[in-house]
């Protein structure tokens, strides 16, 4: 007779038997980065320590302005008035000490005296310079110009004085107005290009 074979019993069924633990999956947060896991409640943090702040990112430092070989001071219409008046009076003394009451080397000084007179006044009182140069020119005269004695005579030789030295006069006068035409038109167009770098309301 042929035999059958039959399998061990099993006991109990697939089902019955128990399933190893799944590993414990890591939590992430709202931004996708594992969580730390929590601290038990009996193990807490030492007074002592403290949490490090986040480090803060600091703006790159700014280079170091590069030296000016001359000051950029910003005068006033009166201040630069002021300025050149004084200026040019001490010059004046100064070219009759030392040069014999020079009326040429007066002249060669006047220009560079117009020319930090247009560059030095602020943007606000440009249309000034121009002005100033002149009456300047005529109070550094004043210990060059050759007369008799009394406010008479003074004022014939302020008046020889200046019409002989009229081209340096109208040269100084023309080169400070030349700056300040050149400082007007790069201002105005700082301010355009300004403008348009603004976004529209």
């Amino acid at each position: 007779m042929e035999r059958y074979r039959t399998r061990p019993a099993q006991y109990g069924t697939r089902r019955d038997r128990p399933r190893p633990p799944l590993p414990p999956q890591v939590k992430r947060g709202a931004d996708g980065r594992p969580a730390r896991p929590a601290r038990p409640p009996g193990q807490q943090r030492p007074p002592g320590q403290q949490r490090r702040p986040a480090p803060v990112r600091r703006p790159a430092a700014a280079p170091a302005p590069a030296a000016r070989g001359l000051p950029n001071p910003r005068l006033t219409g009166l201040g630069s008035g002021l300025f050149c008046a004084a200026v040019m009076f001490l010059l004046g003394a100064l070219c009759s000490a030392l040069f014999g009451a020079s009326l040429t080397a007066y002249g060669v000084l006047f220009l560079p005296v117009c020319v930090l007179t247009a560059l030095w006044v602020r943007p606000g009182d440009l249309m000034t310079a121009p002005i100033v140069v002149p009456i300047a020119f005529a109070v550094g005269l004043l210990p060059l110009a050759d007369g008799d004695s009394g406010a008479g005579g003074r004022l014939m030789g302020l008046v020889t004085a200046l019409a002989t030295q009229a081209g340096w006069l109208y040269g100084g006068t023309l080169v400070a107005g030349v700056l300040v035409i050149a400082r007007r038109i790069r201002l105005m167009h700082r301010r355009r290009t300004a403008g348009a770098r603004q976004p529209a309301a």
